[in-house]
């Protein structure tokens, strides 16, 4: 059990929280988010990546989707978390390495920090070095006991981490984040993954089910609009960052599940005929022309574990939800690390 902080413990820097890691591997953000929107803008199916929701207000939104009565798959994993923490350190054992993809705010992994036997460390990785700066100091002052070491990143690139030799690490990838990737894509970030922890590390990942389709739709079209308001988010921060001259009241949000695929798409609808400039480059919609923002595949229990088999990982255990709207997945690389 690790100690937690006691009253006069706020203002005080935490000694156990290491400086700010930025990967070695990691391209300059703003390069690549150019290179990506002047490209996806400039495809047949207009289309950004998902990853550049999560500027400080896409994340701030998006923490606020996660509240959301609608929006289930955070409050059913962090309540499988807090059920399962026990069963779960059962089978990671004592002295792991934990690493945290798109860790966020760091909340789900004080389940498993309360219920794991004496972690060794916890590295978050995120994109936003805001929330991971923010979330990795009051972690540490919750948790004086364990060396934190943030990293600013992008986990589905190669990343050089600051693991000492010999440590046994589990990667924690929840959220159902993977089924923002293609099937294909999510199948190579499992192979990396693999190829991360080696022979004996482990993941624990959280995957959204396959439901009836209503659910799903009123998940991503909530009546408050705050997952509309994400999205046009992106518009926002295309014309701050690349000057660009997106007129948000010009498109709106539109979100609907391909059954045929097995996942939810999110775009931006054009609501009329336009032209938009980003860095100088001119791009034209036509009246119901989409900028593609989205995906979130699901997938069944015995899809991901096929999935998981074929990238290098022996499926250990899995759980879902008395109602079999999520799972979370264990899995135990069975290859090693390259």
């Amino acid at each position: 059990m690790l100690q937690h902080r006691t009253p006069g413990d706020a203002h005080r820097r935490p000694a156990n929280l290491a400086p700010l890691i930025e990967a070695a591997t990691q391209v300059d953000q703003r390069a690549a988010f150019r290179a990506d929107v002047l490209a996806g803008l400039g495809k047949a199916q207009k289309a950004v990546p998902a990853k550049y929701f999560y500027d400080a207000r896409g994340s701030a939104l998006f923490e606020e989707i996660c509240t959301l009565a609608e929006y289930y798959p955070t409050r059913t994993e962090t309540a499988m978390l807090e059920r399962l923490a026990p069963e779960i350190a059962r089978h990671v054992g004592a002295g792991a390495t934990l690493i945290e993809y798109g860790s966020g705010a760091s909340r789900k992994i004080r389940a498993l920090l309360e219920a794991l036997p004496a972690p060794a460390a916890y590295m978050p990785i995120d994109i936003s070095l805001g929330h991971l700066q923010a979330s990795a100091r009051r972690l540490a002052l919750d948790y004086p006991g364990l060396p934190i070491v943030p990293v600013v990143g992008d986990y589905t690139a190669p990343l050089n981490l600051p693991v000492p030799p010999g440590a046994r690490l589990v990667i924690f990838f929840p959220g159902s984040t993977i089924g923002n990737l293609a099937p294909a894509d999510a199948a190579a970030l499992l192979a990396q993954a693999a190829g991360r922890v080696g022979r004996g590390g482990s993941m624990l990942v959280g995957v959204d089910l396959k439901k009836d389709p209503a659910i799903l739709h009123r998940a991503y079209t909530d009546r408050r609009g705050v997952t509309a308001d994400f999205n046009l988010n992106l518009l926002d921060r295309i014309n701050r960052e690349l000057d660009g001259d997106f007129r948000r009241a010009q498109f709106r949000h539109r979100a609907f599940y391909d059954p045929v695929r097995g996942r939810i798409e999110m775009h931006l609808v054009s609501l009329i005929g336009q032209a938009v400039s980003v860095e100088g480059q001119r791009f034209d919609f036509r009246v119901g022309e989409t900028i593609h923002t989205e995906n979130s595949y699901k997938y069944s229990l015995d899809e991901f574990r096929a999935m998981a088999g074929r990238a290098g990982f022996v499926p250990e255990a899995a759980w879902s939800d008395p109602d079999c709207l999520f799972a979370i997945h264990l899995l135990r690389a069975g290859t090693m690390s390259t």
